[in-house]
């Protein structure tokens, strides 16, 4: 049998057990949607943020990068983009040359390719030089070392010996990582049979009267064998 205070506790328990169960029942239900507000709240927030970091910084970096690619690309896509330096040191912007058809040379004084493609280049210029075509020579000691001389020894002896009237420029490097940046952008936009690089003294770029490179002939092409080719691009075929 139990006793009377026991039978006392449990009945006082059978009372309040039911009415403690339910205050707890409610204080934690009304905890659970605090909380829940709470969390839903920061869930809003953070989501809102999400959504704004996606809809505005990202958009707004791609187009930064963009328009960056495409200002790279534009200071880049004519050899009229280009300034160089002309045989005495003076810088020499490429744009002056913008509505003429070019030819762009690495020369060089003791090669065996000299005297054939000095001679052919003259005739050439003659011919054309009044229709619109201007060669570009940039000597180049690269190959062989056969443009040992200074500016000023390259200029006399194309000018005494073989009478050029186009003009010869500052010696530059058409290949390695001091590659003249004209000659960069020349080899990217015509790769040659074996590579980009430039293969030896007097290879050849024709380029059109918007600066574009149409095309890239090897050291042996002689000028005279792409006649035809400068004269289409003179419109005059």
């Amino acid at each position: 049998m139990l006793c009377s205070s026991t039978r006392i506790i449990l009945r006082k328990n059978q009372i309040l057990g039911p009415i403690f169960a339910s205050l707890l029942t409610n204080q934690f239900s009304t905890y659970s949607k605090q909380t829940h507000l709470r969390f839903s709240h920061l869930s809003s927030v953070s989501l809102f943020s999400k959504s704004i970091r996606t809809e505005f910084s990202r958009p707004l970096l791609f187009d930064f990068r963009s328009v960056r690619a495409m200002a790279s690309q534009s200071q880049t896509e004519s050899v009229h983009n280009f300034i160089v330096k002309d045989a005495k040191g003076n810088d020499v912007d490429l744009s002056k040359y913008k509505g003429k058809v070019l030819l762009v040379v690495n020369v060089a004084s003791q090669c065996g390719l000299t005297n054939s493609n000095y001679t052919e280049l003259n005739q050439v210029y003659e011919k054309y030089k009044d229709q619109g075509l201007e060669i570009l020579a940039f000597p180049c000691n690269q190959f062989g070392a056969q443009e040992p001389g200074s500016n000023e020894q390259i200029l006399e002896f194309a000018c005494t010996r073989f009478k050029a009237e186009f003009p010869i420029f500052d010696k530059v490097d058409v290949n390695g990582n001091n590659a003249a940046p004209l000659y960069k952008f020349l080899k990217s936009s015509k790769g040659g049979i074996f590579g980009d690089s430039i293969k030896w003294n007097f290879s050849k770029f024709l380029v059109d009267k918007d600066g574009n490179v149409i095309d890239r002939y090897a050291p042996t092409t002689s000028p005279l064998s792409i006649e035809k080719d400068v004269k289409k691009a003179l419109g005059i075929a």
